[in-house]
This record gives structure tokens, C-alpha cells and sequence, in this order.
């Protein structure tokens, strides 16, 4: 609020200073009247589809099951491998085009380091796509 410097009592002003107002009012009008008609042209943007086509090559790519037991026995696609044999399999896999996604499905008492080891010799044969399988809980304690 500012204050009166005349003599005529010295009580505040009833009046507003619109000066400083005005000054920012015009500056935004000039700044909308510029960038206003760089809004009006159209951008042309091709989204994707919601519904994507599935290709032949992409139902030929079926999932490879690989499931480990509590003693760390692995089953490819329910055979059992050895571990000189899963990598070889893995290698196999990761060569084919399209890559097959290898979902793991381990016991539940199967020890971290089993799975660890597995997931590393997927990813030294170069799978790209791995994927983690679970069984639903069937009486919710689980």
C-alpha cells in the first residue's frame, strides 16, 4: 500500500497505481496476438493401432516351458535336461526368428541361486524375452 508524501495528513492513498498493471496486460497481449496464429496449424500425428495385426511369424513363435523342481532339475517343455543340455537348448532358442519367450516356472522351495543360474545362462545364450510362471494360491494362505 503506498504512502502519501504530501502534506495533507499523511494517511495512506485511496488510490491504486494501474501503471505496472497495464505494463504487464499489454506485454501478455502482445505475446498471445504473436504466438496465437503458430497454434492454428494443424500436426499430423499416425498413432498406433489398439488392435495390432498378429503375423504368421508371431503365432509360429510358441513359449518354451521351463520348469525347475526342488532338487534343481530343470524339464524343458516336460523333458528332462541336463545342464549341459538346457544350454544348448537355450542357444538353439535364442538363434531361431522369432525368439520363443522362455517362462520359467520354479518350485516354491527351489533355492534363488538355481534359478540365478539359470536366468544367467539364458541371458549368455542371448534370450531376450524371459518370463516368470506362477500357480495361483488355492486356499488364499499362500
Amino acid at each position: 500500500m503506498a504512502m502519501s508524501s504530501g502534506g495533507n495528513g499523511g494517511g495512506p492513498m485511496s488510490e491504486i497505481n494501474v501503471t505496472p498493471l497495464v505494463d504487464v496486460m499489454l506485454v501478455l497481449l502482445i505475446i498471445f496476438m504473436i504466438t496465437a496464429p503458430l497454434m492454428s496449424h494443424k500436426i499430423k500425428v499416425q498413432l498406433p493401432d489398439a488392435n495390432p495385426k498378429v503375423t504368421d511369424e508371431a503365432k509360429q513363435a510358441q513359449p518354451v516351458d521351463l520348469a525347475i523342481k526342488e532338487d534343481g532339475s530343470a524339464y524343458w517343455n516336460d523333458n528332462a535336461v541336463s545342464a549341459a543340455e538346457l544350454k544348448a537348448k537355450l542357444a538353439v532358442a535364442a538363434s531361431q526368428s522369432p525368439q520363443p519367450v522362455v517362462q520359467i516356472r520354479a518350485a516354491k522351495s527351489v533355492k534363488y541361486k538355481v534359478v540365478r543360474q539359470t536366468l544367467q545362462d539364458a541371458k549368455a545364450a542371448g534370450i531376450v524375452h524371459v518370463g516368470f510362471m506362477t500357480t495361483g494360491a488355492k486356499n488364499g494362505n499362500e
